[in-house]
């Protein structure tokens, strides 16, 4: 549903739905149900301001009847943000698609803490495109090749090929040259299908019974000597491996999961193969997990076209 609201300092309107019924005699009244214990008196001013609006833009006052309006829009009030210390690069623009190198620890959306410090919002603002829309995601800790659309009227074309999965997708990373105790070794290249999950309640996700809706090809490139680096995938110095991943789905975690199953756990994950404690972010450390390059054959020139990743997995020697 289109917001009545346009995009500010590169944020979307937040969009609320109202219930049906309730003990609530106006939108007012239901909004201070939600939140009224943080601040009773900015909701008010917000009505009073005509900052709340209806389908159609049309402003909310107190006395609005909650069964009035289905949904509503506003702006939140963003608390302030410290920058963080990465920076986006843009590898290529044009009137349909933005194609950029995100990198480690930069949220690809708006989310939780990070509001301002998302890949989306910092391209918002940066490039004054307020309809830019990411295609697909990459997490906070994984860097590389992040596509986005710039043009409402063809993004459609874009949206369809990520659906129809006639995107190919290539990911590196960094893990121990040989599998952790208790994991059989393993002939490359290999194929890893399993059937994964993930719920809003639970941080992690996880490998279940059934039909496998999850595969990855995954190659090991070469080995080296790794530096005295510790972490998850490695103690201390020894031999490290650099893998070419390939998904052929797109669950949250898959790569990391796939990675873990195979007693390959990616260097610095703090998810998996073992969820360790939640620790301030260390810049030093990056997870080794970048997407190296996308290829698909572009919708409106109907010609193949394939974008690399200019960054360097930190680890790799």
């Amino acid at each position: 549903m289109q917001s009545p609201l346009p995009v500010r300092d590169g944020v979307n309107a937040t969009r609320l739905r109202l219930p049906d019924e309730g003990p609530w005699d106006t939108a007012m009244d239901y909004m201070m149900h939600r939140w009224g214990h943080i601040d009773p008196q900015g909701i008010e001013d917000r009505f009073d301001a005509g900052e709340i609006v209806g389908e159609g833009g049309i402003p909310l006052h107190r006395s609005t009847r909650l069964e009035d309006h289905t949904f509503i829009w506003y702006y939140r009030t963003l608390p302030p943000e410290t920058r963080l210390p990465v920076e986006l690069n843009i590898l290529h623009q044009d009137e349909h698609i933005l194609v950029v190198d995100k990198p480690h620890f930069l949220p690809t959306t708006p989310g939780g803490t990070y509001i301002q410090e998302s890949a989306l919002v910092r391209l918002r603002n940066q490039l004054d495109l307020p309809d830019l829309i990411p295609m697909h995601r990459l997490d906070r800790m994984t860097a590389g090749i992040l596509l986005l659309s710039t043009n409402p009227e063809t993004r459609g074309k874009y949206q369809v090929l990520f659906e129809k999965r006639q995107v190919q997708k290539e990911y590196e990373c960094v893990s121990a040259a040989e599998p952790a105790h208790g994991h059989p070794a393993v002939d490359y290249p290999v194929v890893v299908r399993n059937r994964m999950t993930k719920s809003r309640s639970y941080l992690l996700a996880e490998v279940i019974e059934g039909e496998p809706n999850a595969e990855t090809r995954i190659d090991l490139l070469r080995t080296f000597d790794g530096a005295d680096c510790g972490g998850h995938a490695t103690a201390g110095a020894g031999r490290l491996g650099l893998y070419r991943l390939e998904p052929h789905s797109g669950k949250t975690h898959q790569l990391r999961v796939h990675m873990a199953s195979l007693g390959l756990g990616i260097l610095h994950d703090s998810f998996y193969p073992e969820l360790l404690d939640k620790a301030p972010d260390d810049y030093t450390k990056p997870l080794q997990l970048l997407a190296r390059g996308i290829r698909f054959v572009d919708p409106i020139t109907e010609k193949p076209v394939e974008y690399r990743s200019r960054l360097e997995l930190s680890e790799v020697r």
